[in-house]
């Protein structure tokens, strides 16, 4: 049957890849793929999704060039990784860090449309979930692409366990206020005063990316929103 929801992301490739990294896409990204179930009511089943066992499971939906999703599988040895992006370049450039840190045990790909994996996770499987600096569509008739809206939020309250935390980061104003409306529209969630006008830092597990870089340079202000999740 066709999806027919809105399309939430650009282009899947920008460009052919070298042959190094395609090489490295069809040898890697088979074994650490998430294949949704048949059943289109079936829910996965993460207690085998890993060749280790893991104390917790965290997700970054559109982890882009995967820097960042690779230092927290680096940095915390003990948890499993499921990362969520439909373009190709960024695919490729995560597979090549988990190469070469050996950390591919625990990380697993869906590179998709996010929505379509959110509809398939159990109640209450996720310990930490990110999305950082996602495509702000910043044209008012692209509004509608945004991933953050009342069913996502929806979804995200229901995946995430009591006392999770869920990790926004944006440089761009205008989207920035449009979660703190939807994400404040949603009793599930603890979060920053949005009155105040102060932000919290990046935390310090929560490594710079090239795209954080590039909006430092080119003098847009990053704001990170941590929220957690309220106990049921």
């Amino acid at each position: 049957m066709e999806d027919r929801r809105r399309r939430v992301y650009g282009r899947r490739l920008a460009h052919r890849l070298r042959p190094g990294r395609q090489a490295l896409l069809e040898r890697a990204l088979p074994g650490l793929r998430i294949v949704l179930p048949d059943d289109e009511a079936a829910r996965l089943d993460l207690t085998s999704l890993f060749q280790v066992p893991v104390r917790d499971i965290w997700l970054e939906i559109g982890f882009g060039a995967g820097e960042h999703l690779a230092h927290q599988a680096r940095t915390n040895p003990d948890v499993g990784f499921i990362g969520c992006e439909p373009f190709v370049q960024g695919v490729a450039g995560l597979l090549r860090y988990l190469e070469d840190d050996g950390t591919g045990e625990r990380v697993r790909i869906f590179p998709d449309d996010a929505r379509l994996l959110l509809d398939r996770l159990p109640d209450a499987c996720i310990g930490r979930l990110f999305m950082l600096f996602p495509d702000p569509w910043p044209k008012k008739r692209h509004h509608k692409r945004r991933l953050i809206d009342a069913e996502a939020l929806v979804h995200f309250a229901r995946i995430l366990k009591d006392g999770a935390e869920f990790r926004w980061a944006s440089d761009d104003g205008g989207y920035v206020e449009w979660t703190l409306e939807r994400v404040a529209a949603n009793d599930a969630f603890a979060g920053p005063d949005r009155e105040s006008g102060e932000w919290p830092s990046r935390p310090a597990d929560w490594p710079e990316t090239r795209y954080e870089q590039k909006a430092r340079a080119a003098g847009r202000q990053a704001v990170f929103l941590r929220y957690v999740r309220i106990p049921r």
